[in-house]
């Protein structure tokens, strides 16, 4: 009899899918039931099951990071997803990750799931009749000939090139130069890293997804392409052509590109860019294309969004002005202060159609450009601090961090745009508080304790007032009731996580003092209109 674990922070579904399913009839046994994924896992390390069913968004561990440790310690365990949000089928059938199927909570049926399950135990069956170890072969063998050919192709870029020849036996394997060939590399960017990883939930797990789908777009195609990846931002096509006055390789491969892009978003809602370099028939020419598209990040940094563009050459310098960005320091830091106090202006025209416009015409160096942008944020939250009693979600050493990953303009702009708009988000939050001095201490008590839970109680008691009391007082200068307002500032300051972090919506449910995720999404969606993983979208 096949062993079930069924795990997910949602009780009711828990006791529906254990309740309902009549698991002996089916030959199976639920051996566990669990809340969480790190309570599921230490569990699974004493007695693994044979299926998986499990939420994706659940405190501590979440469901796609039990799904691998589980691979790892068992790799034909049977997975099912269920979820409450969509972004996993997007890259599910693209994905060789073994995930069997996805069920969305908001339609489930148990008979859905039924017949799920009755197509695990068939084949599970049939694994024990014909072998499972003749199928991971074969799986393993795919997954450690790309990881052979990114290692390949890493050495080859950053080590010295001492057998030309003896490389072009080890290039032979992945098809490059066969036949008095040349290639054309182009150098490929992820676009919006911050939210596709969050909607992949690991690195390992986005670049499976895109590899496979890559791979499956170039089959067949012409010219014919290899794909490699190099980090989670950023890979290599390379292109296989014979020269000749037929034909533009670059018109062709440009073409490409444009597929690869439409299939990309299409199958994973994922966005690329592409800067391509210079054909050549040799491994030397190749490792210097490599290197040379390697170190194009300032024409990464205003490549636009799915912009396909050919590599600047070190002659025609992409950026212009170096420094003197910061001459216009002082006004840009006005400006954004006058916005956010309600003075003048609109927040998103200020940033896109004057400051960011400016930069994009101009060129500046892009680390002169993170340098200004992050000195500009800075100053302003120390200037508009005493506002309101409201602390921000974010630290100048976090700032620091988020910004050092940031690679393009556009990513930055985003980047600013949405924590300028938490800034005034947390003005408003905390707006409806009085002069009163016990109102005030009651707000300030609060926005310093939002990572916990609040009670009307313990306020009262903190303030030496009755609570009754307390509760009128509230209400009367406030115009909101205490319980109202702490729920307010909770869901700003989710807002805020959501723009400005990749904590995951697990993680932010605990951040913000709520043991129940299926309870935080659903105020947040009260607050928001829409659930988390929608807002950040």
């Amino acid at each position: 009899m096949y062993k079930v674990m069924l795990v997910d922070d949602d009780y009711p579904v828990i006791e529906l899918l254990s309740e309902s399913i009549r698991w002996e009839e089916l030959g199976l046994c639920l051996m566990g039931t669990h809340e969480n994924g790190w309570n599921a896992w230490e569990h699974a390390r004493l007695e693994m099951p044979d299926i998986l069913i499990t939420d994706i968004g659940m405190p501590r561990m979440n469901g796609l990071e039990l799904s691998s440790r589980m691979k790892e310690l068992k790799p034909e365990v049977r997975i099912a997803i269920l979820s409450c949000h969509n972004e996993f089928q997007y890259a599910q059938q693209a994905m060789r990750l073994n995930v069997q199927d996805y069920l969305l909570k908001d339609a489930l049926d148990p008979e859905d799931l039924v017949q799920l399950l009755r197509k695990f135990k068939e084949s599970l069956d049939e694994e024990t009749k014909t072998g499972w170890e003749n199928s991971r072969i074969k799986h393993l063998f795919g997954e450690t000939r790309e990881l052979r050919k990114e290692r390949s192709i890493k050495n080859f870029i950053h080590q010295p090139l001492l057998s030309p020849e003896k490389w072009m036996d080890e290039a032979a394997e992945y098809g490059l130069f066969q036949n008095g060939e040349s290639c054309l590399p182009v150098i490929a960017y992820l676009e919006d890293y911050r939210h596709v990883k969050y909607r992949f939930s690991s690195d390992q797990t986005l670049h499976f997804a895109v590899c496979n789908v890559m791979n499956e777009v170039l089959d067949g195609m012409k010219p014919r392409g290899l794909y490699v990846g190099y980090n989670v931002k950023s890979s290599f096509l390379l292109f296989s052509y014979k020269p000749g006055l037929q034909g533009n390789i670059y018109a062709e491969a440009a073409a490409g590109l444009k597929m690869i892009q439409s299939t990309l978003f299409r199958v994973l809602k994922i966005q690329m860019s592409f800067i391509t370099g210079e054909g050549t028939g040799s491994p030397e020419g190749l490792k210097q294309q490599l290197g040379q598209l390697l170190a194009g990040e300032e024409q990464r940094f205003y490549l636009e969004q799915g912009e396909i563009a050919k590599r600047k050459s070190p002659q025609s310098p992409v950026s212009g002005h170096t420094n003197n960005l910061f001459a216009h320091y002082d006004q840009a830091s006005m400006e954004l202060r006058e916005v956010l106090l309600g003075r003048s202006g609109d927040l998103s025209h200020l940033i896109t159609d004057k400051w960011i416009a400016q930069i994009r015409q101009e060129k500046y160096a892009p680390e002169v450009v993170k340098d200004w942008t992050l000195k500009l944020l800075l100053d302003l939250k120390l200037k508009l601090h005493s506002l309101q009693s409201v602390r921000p979600a974010y630290s100048a050493d976090m700032l620091h961090k988020e910004i050092v990953d940031i690679d393009s303009l556009p990513a930055l702009r985003e980047w600013l745009d949405n924590h300028l708009k938490s800034i005034a988000r947390a003005k408003g939050a905390g707006a409806g508080a009085s002069k009163r001095a016990e109102v005030m201490e009651a707000c300030q008590y609060v926005s310093l304790r939002l990572g916990s839970r609040i009670s009307l109680d313990e306020v009262a008691d903190h303030l030496h007032l009755n609570s009754s009391y307390f509760s009128r007082l509230f209400k009367k200068e406030t115009g909101t009731t205490f319980i109202e307002y702490v729920t307010k500032l909770k869901m700003e300051r989710a807002k805020e996580l959501l723009d400005g972090t990749n904590s995951t919506v697990g993680e932010i449910c605990e951040q913000l003092g709520y043991d129940n995720q299926s309870y935080f999404i659903k105020t947040f969606k009260l607050h928001a209109g829409v659930t988390p993983v929608e807002y950040r979208g």
